[in-house]
């Protein structure tokens, strides 16, 4: 008899662990996590939706860096004929977020004072990729 109170004693504890955690509860906080978007596209809607999930994401407590690369670049330029896209590079900015720029492809297309990015390099880009968890292209 003793066992078997024992037994069902564990069984009950398994199962309220078990239940716990279907139902969200967990020992340990989810942590924030660091994202490295590279944006390589001047499609006004890709950039667009970068931004609001690199907005959505730094909202949640993750860290985000965006690298501009190719046609991503023209985004410096894009801003200043589309508001919905300023918009949202101003609140990315605003929120402590960062945006690099390869620097060839600004020089490239004569962007020699760019606003929106920072001149940057292919070491800057690899920098993204190492140290971030996750890694995302546009």
């Amino acid at each position: 008899m003793k066992k078997l109170f024992i037994l069902l004693t564990v069984l009950l504890c398994l199962q309220t662990v078990n239940t716990y955690g279907q139902f969200g509860g967990s020992a340990t906080e989810a942590q924030p996590t660091s994202i490295g978007m590279v944006i390589y596209s001047n499609d006004i809607e890709t950039l667009w939706n970068a931004l609001r999930l690199a907005n959505f994401s730094k909202n949640t407590g993750d860290t985000v860096t965006i690298f501009l690369l190719g046609k991503g670049v023209e985004l410096d330029t894009l801003v200043k004929i589309n508001m919905d896209l300023k918009e949202q590079a101003d609140m990315f900015l605003n929120n402590g977020g960062k945006i690099l720029g390869c620097g060839t492809c600004l020089q490239s297309r004569k962007f020699n004072e760019p606003q929106v990015c920072k001149f940057s390099t292919m070491a800057d880009l690899y920098e993204i990729i190492r140290k971030n968890q996750i890694i995302l292209t546009f």
